[in-house]
């Protein structure tokens, strides 16, 4: 018998949900680093340790491979957010959490964030579309942040009119910016989740909290 790359060993049998994942782990390593296009069946197989003919077996072809690799990636990355979030917190704080897990989890998993951000995108559907409801999840979570603070605004005192398609905007913007920051991060490599996030507060959270009091920027 001999060992393949991935750690998986040839003619050793594994719990199929073992081998399965061994093989996903295997494909998002080849996918985020070599592309879709480029990736191949045999490659993903070698780096399991397993043949290529099994991996078609457990999963079918090389388009149902990478829509499951992007489910997984999108899952888990949407869990790592919701997990960190304590509902019972203040806005900020809980935008502040999420932030943090965010950057966290793409720079621990930067070749599933690879597959998310850059591979899934550009090869049209059914893999964009899987980004897309992830994204939507996200922008709807941050919303509903934004909400939750003119809220705690309007507790206060102040008087803010924040229309839904305003706070729609507003969490686009800020989700679009942690995308952008979180690629920027996987280049730069010295920033840590923590500065990202921080970051990220100052330029959108600072400046929500203008907006909130009633000061708005108008071009004159």
């Amino acid at each position: 018998m001999s060992a393949g790359r991935g750690g998986g060993v040839r003619g050793t049998r594994l719990p199929r949900a073992v081998r399965e994942r061994q093989m996903m782990d295997a494909a998002v390593h080849t996918f985020g680093r070599r592309g879709y296009r480029v990736a191949s069946m045999e490659e993903i197989a070698g780096l399991a340790g397993v043949s290529k003919p099994l991996v078609y077996l457990y999963l079918n072809s090389k388009e149902e491979l990478f829509t499951a690799c992007v489910r997984r990636e999108a899952r888990a990355l949407r869990a790592s957010v919701r997990d960190s979030v304590d509902p019972r917190l203040p806005a900020d704080r809980q935008l502040w959490a999420g932030l943090t897990a965010f950057f966290t989890h793409t720079a621990e998993n930067p070749d599933g964030w690879a597959v998310l951000h850059r591979q899934a995108r550009t090869h049209g559907e059914p893999f964009a579309l899987e980004v897309a409801a992830m994204r939507d999840e996200m922008v709807a979570r941050v919303a509903s942040l934004i909400g939750a603070a003119a809220r705690e605004a309007g507790t206060a005192g102040r008087t803010p009119e924040l229309a839904a398609r305003d706070m729609t905007g507003l969490a686009q913007a800020l989700v679009g910016a942690a995308e952008s920051l979180a690629g920027w991060r996987h280049e730069d490599g010295t920033v840590s989740a923590r500065d990202a996030a921080a970051t990220l507060m100052n330029f959108a959270w600072v400046g929500l909290g203008e907006l909130l009091r009633g000061e708005r920027w108008t071009a004159r």
